[in-house]
């Protein structure tokens, strides 16, 4: 069994596998558009596409990622756009590390895949960072893509939009969405195939 650890990524940054477009992930575009800039924290940030595009809408933005390489090359997607004043990098394992409690506005987190015994954890700690008011959003590839993504098809990665509000602590949440979004994706050998994105978005209370 493959354990994606902070060796792993760094292995697959350096061999230049890792080069995804730079632009930001439809669903935090979408889920975000009604929201004022504010402080955001994105998790598992790589190399900056959504963190940057936030701060160039006004957001205040701290990127965490395992990769030191990712994370050197996500500051320098935001000089190269100008917003280095307003991003903030920061290396931490989302498993062991803790955010601020209640410090950000928007607490966001694209295709940041943990284990099902890690899940519950892992979740708990996004939404320990969201502020009063502030929004959690959480995409990942929906169990019904294992068919056409990576991670070694191992189904204990996957979780359903519900398994992840589940997730939240009791009471301390609105979930305004928890769905499995369509959309056009990439397969393996590079052709577009239908796919979904497990979305959940939820607002503390």
């Amino acid at each position: 069994m493959t354990v994606y650890d902070e060796q792993w990524w760094e292995e697959r940054y350096a061999s230049g596998q890792s080069e995804w477009s730079g632009r930001p992930n439809d669903v935090l575009v979408a889920e975000t558009a009604d929201l004022p800039p504010g402080t955001a924290l994105d998790v598992g940030c790589g190399t900056g596409g959504d963190a940057v595009w936030l701060a160039a809408r006004g957001w205040r933005v701290t990127g965490v990622d395992l990769s030191r390489t990712a994370l050197d090359r996500a500051a320098a997607a935001a000089e190269a756009s100008g917003v280095a004043e307003r991003t903030t990098w920061q290396h931490g394992d989302v498993t062991s590390w803790v955010p601020p409690e209640r410090a950000f506005d928007l607490v966001t987190s694209a295709f940041l895949h943990a284990a099902a015994s890690q899940r519950e954890d892992v979740v708990r700690r996004l939404a320990a960072g969201v502020a009063p008011g502030g929004t959690l959003l959480i995409a990942q590839h929906d169990p019904s893509d294992l068919h056409t993504v990576r991670h070694g098809g191992d189904p204990d990665l996957f979780a359903t939009a519900e398994e992840l509000a589940a997730a939240l602590p009791a009471g301390e949440f609105d979930v305004l969405v928890a769905q499995a979004r369509p959309r056009l994706g990439r397969a393996h050998e590079g052709e577009d195939v239908p796919m979904a994105d497990a979305v959940l978005r939820a607002r503390r209370r």
